[in-house]
């Protein structure tokens, strides 16, 4: 939830180093990652995304201001991830206006930050400008597009879109929440703040067995968290589905993997997880119905991205 999720690996098989990776390609099949035993001794820290506990969230309608960090009462969360519920935090989230940051971090599989064009671009949609447009690669035709509120709102939308012959057509509207601080084109870890651009979807997981998803899922213990939210809100079940966002992070591991290529200062452990009724880490959460049908819909064939950021951004 917060920026840069530290997550603990927990109940994960040790992460292909760049060595593996470039002799062997990632396996992509369906199907859960296979966990040894001896994972289950693996130790955990909080993640960044649900870890923060006991904080009161802000208006996001009132300018961002330094916040320090909360001491957490959750028991150890093992994943590299962020919780995040809808409900409570309707209150704590409000609209802001629009900022002015440029959408983008990172590079390739990190976040697109190139502003090369391709020819077949479809007209707009969802409120994208030009430059976040060009950030999308040519072969994704699948966009899941979260658009907040305001620059340092943590409420925002999240519309799946599918590429056609006649451009994207947009799905269902879902409510959603992202970060307690808002966004940022700069994203660091502990800055509670979700990260403005273009990401690759590849990886998913959770505590529940694989609803039948096409991507590779990793179902592991290691996704359990326990403890409260910004608003006092219950974290157990947040990481029951998950969809890793491609920030900072290796394609092709489990969501638990922490392997940081940016470094673990630029923060990582970004996903889509089910709502807690409360702001975010760093991460953007849906309702659990919604993972589900998201989990179900995402075909890495379609080379699905997810595009976020606050509206501000996203429209340039």
């Amino acid at each position: 939830m917060a920026s840069s999720i530290e997550g603990p690996l927990r109940g994960r098989h040790r992460a292909p180093s760049p060595g593996d990776r470039r002799s062997t390609a990632p396996v992509r099949g369906r199907g859960r990652l296979r966990m040894p035993a001896l994972a289950l001794l693996t130790a955990a820290l909080l993640t960044a995304c649900g870890a923060i506990t006991g904080s009161t969230a802000r208006d996001a309608s009132t300018p961002a201001a330094p916040r320090t960090a909360v001491p957490p009462t959750a028991t150890a969360p093992p994943a590299a991830g962020a919780p995040g519920k809808t409900a409570a935090g309707d209150r704590a989230a409000g609209n802001a206006t629009p900022g002015t940051g440029a959408p983008g971090v990172g590079s390739t599989s990190q976040g697109r930050t190139d502003t090369g064009t391709h020819p077949d671009t479809p007209v707009p949609f969802g409120g994208l400008g030009p430059r976040t447009l060009a950030l999308i690669p040519e072969n994704a035709r699948q966009a899941v597009v979260v658009t907040g509120r305001g620059p340092d709102a943590n409420r925002s939308e999240a519309v799946l879109y599918r590429r056609t012959a006649s451009g994207w057509k947009a799905g269902t509207a879902w409510p959603a929440r992202n970060a307690l601080n808002g966004w940022t084109d700069d994203h660091v870890a502990g800055d509670l703040r979700s990260p403005i651009g273009v990401f690759t979807l590849s990886d998913a997981g959770g505590l529940l067995p694989d609803p039948g998803t096409r991507l590779p899922y990793d179902e592991s213990p290691g996704f359990s968290i326990e403890g409260t939210g910004f608003v006092g809100e219950p974290l157990a079940g947040s990481f029951d589905y998950v969809v890793a966002i491609d920030y900072n992070r290796v394609p092709g591991t489990s969501p638990l993997d922490r392997t940081r290529p940016l470094g673990a200062d630029r923060g990582g452990g970004i996903w889509l997880h089910v709502d807690h009724d409360g702001p975010t880490q760093g991460c953007v959460s849906l309702e659990e119905a919604h993972m589900r049908q998201l989990l179900l819909a995402l075909d890495p064939d379609q080379h699905p991205v997810v595009v976020m950021g606050d509206a501000g951004s996203l429209s340039r």
